[in-house]
């Protein structure tokens, strides 16, 4: 199926090569006009620049129903997803994440919460909030690894693409280019700045790029609060719970916020879109992840309200479950596109200089 995929790709990234109308759109064009042999790896590394805005579809004359049947934004978005399931360790859980999206994290998000609401029979040794229903201690026996493992299958998977697309030694001005040009989503910006055409046809829009950077920056500020926390906790000796007026509380619960916003955006332009535009076989998949990403955000808001209250309990079971189910799928769902973006586009930085 993936070498189908890869030469229904080549032929049509031939002939766009020859056509190069669309050489101002995004980091595809310029990337596919320096290749010449447009080989398994190039092709990849084409799907991993393309951030599926549909620019070059509404421009293109050769889309259906002309012979040529050019449809760059769904063949580049097949190649990809395919690609993150063969570079995938272990490789069975991308495949079954990406067509069973919704049904897998539901499933795990109810299955970890009934864990963590039978622990919570055991008796905290000592805390206060939700300290006092689950101990610090299981909390980290339970996150520790459920963060680090993952992240050792995201560096296997990417070492795996970094061979595959004949990428060389990593020069950390590529990797601060890569870096700003994916902070900024320069890629979404349709070349002039207008925006893309992912939900809006042949009129541009910056609303995918706006909930984008709001979900964006929503995680990495809850990221952030997590980690004062950490510190807080272990370099100063101050445990939770911790006051509105606190680092963690600051960056938290405005970074919850903006995951709820950029991911229900995201969320409801994708059900704006065109379907055949992507690669459908993972709609399902993209959107749980979507999904999961803003559930963490919501029920950590939800958790932080119900304080004191009888909810507790069960709250914190939820928020737990769905934190735990996002961190164990994220080297199989769409979450891994944040770091294969990086990766081609430090390729293609370096492939420019």
């Amino acid at each position: 199926m993936f070498d189908e995929t890869i030469a229904e790709a080549r032929r049509q990234v031939e002939i766009c090569n020859a056509c190069r109308y669309c050489e101002g759109y995004c980091d595809v064009f310029p990337a596919l006009m320096r290749l010449r042999d447009h080989d398994d790896g190039d092709i990849v590394q084409l799907a991993n620049l393309c951030h599926n805005c549909r620019g070059c579809y509404y421009a293109c004359q050769y889309v259906p129903p002309h012979e040529f049947a050019i449809n760059l934004p769904a063949v580049l978005a097949e190649v990809r997803v395919e690609s993150w399931e063969r570079h995938a360790w272990p490789r069975r859980f991308a495949r079954l994440f990406q067509r069973n999206g919704v049904a897998v994290a539901g499933l795990l998000i109810v299955a970890i919460a009934l864990l963590l609401l039978m622990a919570q029979a055991v008796p905290s040794a000592s805390g206060e909030d939700f300290y006092a229903v689950l101990s610090h201690g299981t909390m980290v026996a339970l996150f520790l690894p459920a963060f680090v493992l993952p992240l050792v299958s995201v560096a296997v998977s990417l070492r795996r693409y970094w061979a595959e697309i004949g990428g060389g030694p990593l020069r950390p001005t590529d990797v601060l280019r890569a870096a700003s040009d994916s902070m900024r989503l320069r890629n979404l910006s349709g070349g002039q700045g207008q925006g893309c055409n992912f939900e809006a046809e042949d009129r541009f829009s910056n609303r995918r790029r706006r909930f984008h950077q709001a979900m964006l920056w929503g995680f990495l500020l809850c990221f952030a609060s997590t980690a004062s926390g950490t510190v807080l906790h272990y370099g100063f000796g101050l445990e939770a719970p911790y006051g509105f007026w606190s680092l963690p509380k600051l960056l938290g619960v405005p970074g919850g916020v903006l995951l709820v916003i950029g991911c229900s955006g995201l969320a409801w332009l994708k059900t704006q879109a065109d379907a055949s535009l992507g690669a459908v076989f993972a709609w399902g998949g993209e959107m749980a992840f979507v999904l999961l990403l803003g559930l963490t955000g919501l029920t950590g808001l939800a958790l932080y309200a119900s304080a004191s209250t009888t909810a507790l309990p069960v709250l914190l079971a939820i928020h737990l479950g769905t934190v735990l189910a996002f961190f164990l799928l994220l080297p199989f769902s769409k979450m891994t596109h944040a770091f294969y973006r990086l990766a081609a586009l430090t390729a293609d930085a370096s492939a420019r200089r």
